[in-house]
């Protein structure tokens, strides 16, 4: 479920462009897991 969302999140923040820093904070979340 988490990862989904994550996911989710990476790829919108990575369209906006603009949305550096919830990137990252996918990303890292992400590898975390």
């Amino acid at each position: 479920m988490f990862r989904r969302w994550a996911t989710k999140k990476t790829a919108g923040s990575t369209k906006n462009g603009r949305d550096s820093k919830p990137k990252n904070l996918g990303v890292k979340k992400f590898g975390g897991e």
